[in-house]
């Protein structure tokens, strides 16, 4: 590659991100690719700090505050560790991103997506992931694995009904970008998700 790569991973929680993101890193460094994992909100110890207040339940806030802080955070990432390491030509993966965004406080949070999109491109300067895996599932589904996990951010006690307007947005994406965004069933085994991420990466190398 002359130049680097861009991958998010994308869906609700309990879709298994984390899980294939620490099995693509290692495949990825294996072919002797280098590589940064980071995520969202956070990246970083400003973004870090934004993601406490964001996904704690203890706090409550509108739409435009919950974007608005978002933002902050990714632009500090983009700023001091995705950008830089694309310059570098390295292979960055981040669990979540813009797209995150646009169906959360967009789509879900029934905000104008035109204002959205603007306010999320000033903040990334128009940064885009090259490829993006959406790891899909049935929201009941999914709640069943995030309750046996215990522990649930402010996002995740919204309710089935929010999950199934999260999963509609992301779908709306995926056919939208088809190109871009990859979509997974994430209630296959790990190891039938993790071979399909792999031959779509081997495409893309």
């Amino acid at each position: 590659m002359t130049k680097g790569l861009f991958i998010t991973f994308e869906g609700p929680d309990g879709s298994g991100k984390t899980t294939q993101i620490k099995k693509i890193e290692a495949w990825l460094k294996e072919k002797g690719k280098e590589v940064v994992c980071t995520r969202e909100p956070g990246g970083t110890l400003t973004a870090e700090a934004l993601r406490y207040i964001v996904l704690n339940p203890q706090f409550s806030m509108q739409g435009e505050a919950e974007t608005l802080l978002y933002l902050a955070a990714r632009a500090d990432h983009v700023e001091k560790i995705i950008a830089p390491a694309l310059a570098q030509g390295k292979v960055v993966i981040c669990d979540r991103f813009s797209d995150s965004t646009l169906v959360y406080q967009g789509m879900t949070r029934g905000m104008d997506m035109a204002t959205v999109k603007i306010m999320n491109d000033f903040a990334t300067k128009h940064l885009a992931p090259d490829l993006t895996f959406l790891l899909d599932g049935e929201p009941e589904k999914l709640l069943a694995r995030r309750q046996e996990r215990g522990t649930q951010d402010r996002l995740e006690l919204e309710g089935i009904i929010f999950q199934e307007k999260v999963r509609n947005g992301f779908l709306t994406l995926a056919k939208a970008e088809p190109h871009r965004i990859i979509v997974i069933d994430c209630l296959q085994t790990e190891e039938a998700i993790f071979k399909q991420l792999c031959t779509k990466l081997e495409t893309v190398l």
